[in-house]
């Protein structure tokens, strides 16, 4: 899969241009396109070109890759955003948050003016939730009590572990993750609603009608799906 994962990260470098503000998402195949796009501006093919991260992880790689990097508050907007996904679904619904960065996530994706999705081929499904559970941000203190509160959606809800840590992962907001498992998603963009209206969500894992343009790397190529 990394080679479609790289295959769909360079045919994003497409959609670049210079003097573009560019969000930067969190993840293995948003990974490559940080190396790409920082090989490009490196070698003077783009020009100022600047990166908005969307958590420390990718910070951190777009300085080691030659990427100059602003905050969210230091720009007035931005003009793409490039991220890869967990799951897609035909009307390019996402779930998104296995690398524990789906509020800064959302915030920048939202306000970019066009968000462009990076995923391979096995991150497509019919429905969201038929693969991975829904990542739900949430204050410590209160993780245990929406654990118990998102069970009336039929769901259950587990608090993600740390692999290479004792405890709970930590987001960098200080918060922690809960893996909920739904039976069925009937409409993503009513339950995204639904579980932030609960009383200590920070945000969740499901990106209901936000997504432009999904690049999707297989056999036969990449795929170029638009809402």
């Amino acid at each position: 899969m990394e080679g479609l994962k790289k295959a769909a990260a360079r045919e994003a470098l497409k959609f670049i241009e210079d003097d573009m503000v560019v969000g930067l998402g969190t993840g293995s195949t948003t990974a490559y396109f940080i190396e790409y796009l920082g090989r490009l501006i490196m070698e003077g093919e783009l020009e100022d070109v600047y990166g908005v991260p969307t958590s420390y992880q990718a910070r951190l790689l777009a300085l080691e890759k030659g990427i100059p990097v602003v905050g969210l508050d230091e720009v007035d907007a931005i003009d793409i955003a490039v991220d890869g996904a967990d799951e897609v679904d035909p009307h390019l619904n996402l779930i998104k948050g296995r690398g524990a960065a789906l509020t800064m996530e959302k915030i920048i994706e939202y306000r970019a003016g066009t968000f462009l999705v990076l995923v391979d081929e096995s991150k497509l499904v019919e429905r969201l939730g038929q693969k991975v559970p829904v990542p739900i941000e949430v204050i410590p203190a209160a993780w245990r009590a929406i654990a118990e509160e998102v069970e009336v959606f039929n769901a259950e809800a587990e608090l993600r572990m740390a692999s290479r840590k004792d405890g709970p992962v930590v987001t960098d907001n200080g918060n922690f993750i809960l893996d909920v498992r739904f039976h069925r998603i009937e409409d993503p963009l009513d339950l995204e609603i639904e579980l932030n209206n609960i009383p200590g969500v920070v945000e969740n894992g499901i990106f209901a009608d936000i997504a432009d343009i999904v690049l999707v790397g297989t056999g036969e190529g990449v795929k170029k799906l638009e809402r």
